[in-house]
C-alpha cells in the first residue's frame, strides 16, 4: 500500500505521455498525490489528464530541452498547487529517433548527425538539469523535495550501437550522484531508478527484434518512486534502483537491499589522483 504521507505530495512528471510517464502518473495519482503532467505532446497529456482528472492534475505542454519552458513548468506547477514536492525527471529521446531498425542493425556513427547528438544531449542530460535549477529553490526554502530520474542499465550506456542514448544517460547518472551529494543536509533527496532491461514502451520497436511479453512492463516503475517519494524516502539519496527487482512484499529495508546499489560508479572514485595527496572535500 502506499505510504499515507503521499497523500497530496505536488509532483512533477516529464515526458508524462509516454509508456513509463502515464504508468507513473496513474501510479502517482492513485496514491492520492497530485501531479503537473509534462510532455512535449499536448494531445496525448489532455488525454491523460481526462482519464485522471483535471482536480489532480495539471497538464502542462511543454519541452525539457529549454530552459525557460523548464522554469514555466515549475512555476505553473507552484502556482496551481502551492509547492512542488517530487521531480520526476523521465523524458528522454529514445534510440529510433536515430534509426528505427537500430535493434536490428547497429548505428553507427556516420548515422548520427552532430544536430541528432546535441538533441540527445539537450533532452536526456540538459534537460533534467534545466529542471531541477528551476525546482531546487523552492525546495530548498520548504526543506523538503525530492529528486528522481531515469536513467538506463550501465550496459546499455556501454553497448556499442546505444549512442548517442546510453552516454547521455550515463552522464545524467554521474550528475545525480554528484547532485545527491552536494544536496545532502538540505532535506532534498536525489536517486536514480531504472527499469531493469527493455520496457514494454514505444522506445523498443514493434518489430519482431524482441517478444513484447518479455519486456519489463512501465508500471514497474511506480514503486519504488512511490517509496522515495515519501516521509521514509528521505532517508535514502545517491542510490540508483533496478525496479524490475523491487519487491514491494518485503520490507522496506529488504527492498532496498534487493534492487538498490550506489547511482554512479563510487569504487572508481576511491582513489583519486589528487594535487598534494590531501582529504577530498
Amino acid at each position: 500500500m502506499p505510504a499515507p504521507d503521499l497523500d497530496d505530495r505536488i509532483a512533477l512528471i516529464t515526458g508524462a505521455a509516454g509508456g513509463i510517464g502515464q504508468a507513473l502518473a496513474r501510479a502517482f495519482v492513485g496514491a492520492g498525490m497530485r501531479v503537473a503532467l509534462c510532455d512535449t505532446s499536448k494531445e496525448g497529456l489532455l488525454r491523460l489528464q481526462g482519464e485522471l482528472g483535471a482536480d489532480r492534475t495539471i497538464a502542462l505542454p511543454m519541452d525539457v530541452s529549454d530552459p525557460a519552458s523548464c522554469r514555466d513548468s515549475v512555476a505553473r506547477t507552484v502556482a496551481d498547487f502551492g509547492r512542488l514536492d517530487v521531480l520526476v525527471n523521465n523524458a528522454a529521446v529514445g534510440m529510433s529517433t536515430v534509426r528505427e531498425d537500430h535493434m536490428r542493425r547497429v548505428v553507427q556513427i556516420e548515422d548520427i548527425a552532430p544536430e541528432l547528438w546535441a538533441r540527445f544531449m539537450a533532452v536526456n542530460l540538459s534537460g533534467p538539469f534545466y529542471m531541477a535549477h528551476a525546482a531546487v529553490p523552492g525546495m530548498r526554502a520548504q526543506k523538503f523535495g525530492r529528486i528522481i530520474n531515469v536513467t538506463t542499465s550501465f550496459f546499455t550506456m556501454l553497448n556499442p550501437g546505444f549512442s548517442p542514448y546510453g552516454p547521455a544517460k550515463s552522464g545524467l547518472e554521474a550528475w545525480s550522484r554528484s547532485l545527491a551529494g552536494e544536496l545532502r543536509g538540505t532535506g532534498i533527496t536525489v536517486n536514480v531508478v531504472v527499469p531493469g532491461g527493455p520496457t514494454d514502451t514505444p522506445m523498443v520497436p514493434d518489430d519482431g527484434s524482441m517478444e513484447r511479453s518479455q519486456l519489463i512492463r512501465p508500471e514497474k516503475m511506480a514503486p519504488p518512486m512511490l517509496h522515495l517519494a515519501s516521509d521514509a524516502g528521505g532517508a535514502v539519496t545517491g542510490m540508483r534502483f533496478v525496479a524490475a527487482n523491487w519487491d514491494s512484499s518485503l520490507s522496506e529495508a529488504d527492498a532496498i537491499a534487493a534492487s538498490g546499489a550506489p547511482a554512479g560508479w563510487p569504487d572508481l572514485a576511491k582513489n583519486p589522483v589528487w594535487p598534494g595527496g590531501g582529504p577530498k572535500r
